[in-house]
C-alpha cells in the first residue's frame, strides 16, 4: 500500500556532518582524472553528491546494508550517471566490492558511522527512544536479529554484557534484572516499554544528567544487532590497505568506542615496527600511514548550532604514504 504522504527527497532529509572539513582532507587525493573514492557509509548521500560535485574527475563507489537508503541515494545521485556505482554491501565487504569491480586500489575513502538521518527519523525503524516504535534496530531489516529478539532471548548475563561493553551503561546490571523480570509477563515489541523500564529502573541522580536515560541502552542494542563494532574493526583496516600511495581516508565517529578502534588502526598504521636500536630503520618498518588531523576534529559551534546530530561528531583522517612490506 502506497503511503499517502510524499516521501522528502534525500537532500531534504540529510545535513551532511563536516562535509567542508571532510573534503577538505580528501582534496589532495580526489583531483586527478580517474581518480576512485569510496564511501563506504552512502546513507542518505550527501557525502556523496558533494564529492562527486567537488572533484568532477572522481569515479564514486558507495556502499550501503539498507536497502531504502540506496534507493533513495540512487535518485539523488542519478544525475552524475555513471560515475556512481551504488552497491548494497555492509562496509567491511570493501575488499570483495572492490574485487567484483576490478579496482585494485582507490585515492579516497570516506566513513560516516553510526545511524542515517532516515533511519532515525523514520519511527517504524525502531531507532529513536524519542518515539514509541517497533523495537527493530537493523539497518538492513531483511537479514539478522531484531533488537526485540535481542532483549526477549539473551541470557542476563549477555544482556549485561552488551549494555555495558557497547552503551557503557554503569546501570546495566539494573536494567537487565528489570528486563528480565518484564519479559517473563510479556514479551517486549515496542521502544516506549523498553524507555519506561528503563528510567523506573535507574536512580533519580542518574536520570538528572546525561540526557535521555535510554540513549545508552539503546546504542548498545543497536551495535549488537548491526555488530557494527564487529564491522569496523574490520572494515578501517580494510580500507587502509585499499588505498593507493598518496590516498587518504576520513572517518566520523559518533562515540568513544567507534573513535577508540579508527585511533588504534590510524596509530598502528603511523608507526614506526622496527625493533629498538636500529641504527638505520628499514624500509619495511616504516610507518605506512601519516596522520592528517592532530587527535580527533570536532564539530564547529556553528555547525553544532545549524545540526545538533553533528554534535557528538569525532573526525580523524589519514594519508597512505608507503605500500605495506613485502
Amino acid at each position: 500500500m502506497s503511503d499517502p504522504s510524499p516521501t522528502p527527497a534525500a537532500h531534504e532529509r540529510h545535513v551532511p556532518v563536516m562535509l567542508r572539513r571532510c573534503l577538505d582532507l580528501l582534496a589532495p587525493a580526489l583531483a586527478a582524472p580517474g581518480a576512485v573514492v569510496v564511501d563506504a557509509t552512502l546513507g542518505l548521500g550527501g557525502h556523496s553528491e558533494a564529492l562527486l560535485a567537488a572533484f568532477p574527475a572522481a569515479r564514486l563507489i558507495a556502499l550501503d546494508r539498507d536497502p531504502q537508503a540506496l534507493k533513495l541515494s540512487a535518485e539523488r545521485l542519478a544525475p552524475f550517471g555513471d560515475r556512481a556505482t551504488l552497491v548494497h554491501a555492509v562496509y567491511d565487504e570493501l575488499p570483495e566490492v572492490l574485487g567484483r569491480l576490478g579496482v585494485p586500489r582507490v585515492q579516497g575513502v570516506l566513513f560516516d558511522l553510526g545511524v542515517s538521518s532516515m533511519q532515525l527519523d523514520e519511527a517504524d525503524r525502531g531507532f529513536a527512544y524519542a518515539q514509541d516504535a517497533p523495537l527493530d534496530m537493523r539497518m538492513d531489516q531483511s537479514t539478522g536479529i531484531s533488537a526485540a529478539e535481542v532483549l526477549n532471548t539473551y541470557p542476563p548475563g549477555e544482556l549485561v554484557r552488551v549494555l555495558r561493553s557497547y552503551g557503557e551503561e554503569k546501570f546495566a546490571r539494573k536494567i537487565v534484572d528489570a528486563v528480565v523480570r518484564e519479559r517473563e509477563r510479556e514479551p517486549f515489541t515496542s521502544s516506549a516499554r523498553l524507555v519506561d523500564l528503563i528510567r523506573n529502573a535507574l536512580p533519580q541522580a542518574a536520570k538528572r544528567t546525561g540526557g535521555n536515560p535510554a540513549k545508552r541502552t539503546f546504542q548498545a542494542l543497536r551495535i549488537e544487532v548491526n555488530g557494527e563494532l564487529a564491522v569496523l574493526e574490520r572494515a578501517v583496516p580494510a580500507a587502509v590497505a585499499a588505498l593507493a600511495v598518496g590516498g587518504r581516508i576520513a572517518v566520523l565517529s559518533y562515540h568513544s568506542l567507534e573513535d577508540r578502534l579508527v585511533k588504534q588502526v590510524f596509530a598502528a598504521g603511523a608507526a614506526n615496527t622496527a625493533p629498538p636500536g636500529l641504527p638505520v630503520v628499514p624500509e619495511r618498518y616504516q610507518p605506512r600511514l601519516k596522520l592528517l588531523t592532530r587527535g580527533a576534529e570536532l564539530p564547529t559551534e556553528d555547525e553544532i548550532a545549524e545540526n545538533r546530530r553533528a554534535a557528538p561528531a569525532r573526525l580523524r583522517g589519514a594519508e597512505r604514504i608507503r605500500e605495506d612490506a613485502r
